[in-house]
């Protein structure tokens, strides 16, 4: 193994959210008067903090979404969740091989603690992530592209950031790795490899990860 810790994003990486999420995203915006299609969503904001929504949306239109506009998309992400959310094929595998090998790994997404905390109940992989090995941009005062939330999780889990490697399927999550000075492999179920330049490597399916982290 060339690596003391496997970092994982979570959205599109471990379980499969972003088609759920991105299609509410999308039709929520549409719905308070700032017109966005699914692509534009995946394009724009997947990958990326509640915070960055609001910026865009205001930076765009010069208006402000309401106050209690995270609280309704998450309610409405996590009720799409509980009936249709799925694990990341081959993810649960992937995760017991380093469990078993003892690799340390750890979960770094710009979702909130509660929407990981969801969408792991209900794939089932909350059996991987005990609280300890959970880290969420609600840690941290910036969101990805910043680099901030995977120097936080490497600090908690005592590696210093050369020793870490990220999984990440999104061009914000590959910018804040190479920004924190980490190996970065992009998955590209979902991504293509030209949206995730500066990625050490690419692959399509999770039973391909375990020979590239030379396992």
């Amino acid at each position: 193994m060339r690596y003391d810790l496997v970092i994982f994003d979570n959205d599109g990486v471990l379980v499969d959210s972003e088609p759920i999420s991105n299609t509410l995203l999308a039709g929520y915006l549409t719905e308070l008067g700032h017109p966005t299609t699914y692509e534009e969503s995946v394009r724009d904001y997947m990958g990326s903090a509640m915070h960055r929504i609001h910026e865009l949306v205001e930076e765009r239109s010069g208006q402000r979404l309401p106050a209690g506009f995270d609280e309704t998309f998450h309610a409405r992400v996590f009720a799409a969740f509980q009936a249709e959310l799925e694990p990341v094929p081959g993810a649960g595998a992937v995760l017991k091989q380093l469990a078993d090998a003892g690799i340390p790994y750890c979960v770094a997404s710009s979702g909130s603690h509660e929407r990981i905390r969801v969408g792991h109940r209900k794939t089932g992989l909350d059996t991987w992530f005990p609280d300890e090995l959970v880290f969420s941009a609600e840690d941290v005062g910036r969101g990805k592209p910043a680099p901030d939330l995977f120097l936080h999780a490497a600090a908690r889990m005592g590696v210093a950031p050369e020793r870490c490697v990220v999984v990440e399927d999104s061009r914000l999550g590959v910018q804040a790795a190479v920004a924190a000075g980490m190996d970065v492999y992009g998955f590209t179920a979902m991504t293509p490899e030209e949206k995730l330049a500066g990625a050490a490597g690419f692959f399509t399916a999770m039973d391909e990860l375990p020979a590239i982290l030379g396992l």
